[in-house]
């Protein structure tokens, strides 16, 4: 137990379902601000089966209240041993340690992470109130990612242990998320290689994410689309920084 102690110190950085509800249903609606939105969150369709783009389903005062979270050294911690920075909430991850020369001594530390935070309560409750999640089958795992600069994610699905939907809410800067149709449904990981041997049709889509904005995996779009974020600094401009929140069900 020591031993992981140390490693991990090595990679952190210490210190009933409801019906949709209308502008002015603000139990419902689980807000931070005062218990109101400035509007109703629209969904819009797009050119992925089962995608569907929730724009505004937080507000500026919200965003931010999570951000300041997401800093809070004393609450929380985020991991370095990747390019981007990373944040785990429920069950639990590897860390992989550095390169070696011996193949036989890389051995990947699992780490339990904590459990889904107290202050993300509100926003599953929202998700709830929209119908996009049941009341009894909320999220209990959430991934953190911090994208800047030229910084991406490699086409994948998400892991198949997981349900559906597979939920990710947009904060800062905006970007697009590019989805490639497969020839049928595959679950391998961008860690272990096996996501890039995924067969596509060639049928690609971008899908513009605005910042505060959630999108919903259902359907074909959780199963049989890959998705990533392209490494690229193309129009991000300075100072750019996107932060995402996925959120994922087990069964």
């Amino acid at each position: 137990m020591s031993t992981k102690r140390k490693f991990i110190d090595d990679f952190f950085q210490r210190k009933n379902k409801h019906s949709k509800p209308s502008a002015n249903e603000n139990t419902l609606l689980g807000c931070k601000s005062e218990g109101i939105l400035r509007e109703t969150p629209q969904s819009k369709k797009t050119p992925v089966p089962g995608l569907v783009l929730y724009t505004d389903f937080v507000n500026q005062t919200e965003e931010a209240d999570i951000l300041a979270y997401l800093d809070d050294s004393e609450q929380v911690a985020w991991r370095n041993d990747l390019r981007r920075r990373t944040m785990h909430f429920g069950g639990t991850y590897c860390v992989m340690p550095p390169k070696s020369n011996n193949p036989a001594a890389i051995k990947p530390a699992v780490i339990q992470a904590p459990p889904m935070p107290q202050r993300f309560q509100w926003l599953l409750h929202r998700m709830v109130a929209f119908d996009i999640y049941d009341d009894e089958r909320r999220p209990q795992y959430c991934i953190v990612n911090e994208y800047t600069g030229d910084l991406g994610i490699s086409a994948h699905t998400e892991n198949f242990r997981f349900g559906e939907p597979v939920v990710g809410l947009s904060l800062l800067s905006s970007c697009h998320i590019r989805f490639h149709e497969l020839e049928s449904p595959f679950d391998g990981s961008v860690r272990s290689g096996k996501a890039a041997q995924a067969q596509k049709t060639g049928r690609v889509a971008d899908v513009h994410l605005p910042s505060k904005s959630l999108l919903v995996m259902n359907g074909p779009s959780r199963w049989s689309w890959q998705h990533e974020i392209v490494r690229s600094a193309k129009g991000r401009g300075p100072g750019w920084k996107r932060v995402s929140l996925t959120f994922r069900y087990e069964p």
